[in-house]
C-alpha cells in the first residue's frame, strides 16, 4: 500500500477530486495548509500598505491506495492540478505499513 500526499492550489481541488473519482479512488483526506517553495511567497497591498505574504495557501490531499493504483493516482493528480505556472504543487509517495477500517476491523487493502 502507498500513502500519497499532494499539495496543490486550492482552486484545483474539485477538478482533482473529480479526476481521482473517475480512476477509482474511493476516499481522501483534505486539509487547508500554507507553505512556500520556489515561489517564496509574494507581496500584497492592503489599505495602501505593502506587506509580504511568506506562506502561500495550498490544499493537502492524503490518499491511501493499493500499490497497483499508486502510479495512476500520481499521474492523475499531476495532470488535473497542473496550470504550468510556478506553485502548482508537489506529490509525495510513501510506503504505508498498515491500514485499519475502524468500523469493521478490516485491514490493509481490504480497509481501503
Amino acid at each position: 500500500m502507498k500513502l500519497i500526499i499532494a499539495a496543490i492550489k486550492p482552486f484545483k481541488l474539485e477538478e482533482v477530486r473529480e479526476a481521482l473519482t473517475a480512476v477509482g479512488v474511493r476516499g481522501m483526506m483534505v486539509t487547508e495548509i500554507k507553505g512556500f517553495g520556489t515561489q517564496s511567497g509574494h507581496t500584497e497591498i492592503y489599505r495602501g500598505a505593502e506587506y509580504a505574504v511568506n506562506f502561500v495557501p495550498k490544499v493537502r490531499l492524503e490518499i491511501a491506495v493499493s500499490d497497483a493504483m499508486a502510479d495512476q493516482v500520481v499521474e492523475t493528480i499531476a495532470k488535473a492540478a497542473r496550470t504550468d505556472k510556478i506553485g502548482d504543487g508537489k506529490v509525495f509517495v510513501l510506503d504505508l505499513a498498515t491500514a485499519l477500517r475502524v468500523r469493521t476491523g478490516e485491514t490493509n487493502d481490504d480497509a481501503l
